[in-house]
């Protein structure tokens, strides 16, 4: 379901990030996340998989998490930004 891009492939495609924001979990964050997500999938017999959706739009899947704990992943999850992501908010 998810797809983790590599720095390269970031860089092939995109350019230069600005900045990469990292999205980091204690273990125990990591199983109580990753248990929620099973009991979805458990509910519809395997038909469904439950995933972690946040605003910003990036996807964390039970692959994920099981790398991550495992430590082939750093992180959970990057965030990359570029410079034409920023954007001007004026107060009124």
């Amino acid at each position: 379901m998810s797809e983790r891009l590599t720095l390269h492939e970031v860089l092939r495609d995109h350019g230069v990030p600005l900045a990469t924001l990292q999205v980091t979990a204690s273990q125990e964050e990591c199983l109580a996340l990753r248990e929620r997500l099973m009991a979805l999938r458990d509910l519809t017999q395997g038909k469904s998989q439950g995933y972690l959706e946040v605003a910003c739009t990036f996807y964390i899947d039970v692959h994920d998490i099981d790398r991550y704990l495992s430590g082939e992943l750093p992180t959970l999850n990057e965030i990359y930004t570029f410079p034409e992501d920023v954007r001007e908010y004026k107060e009124e």
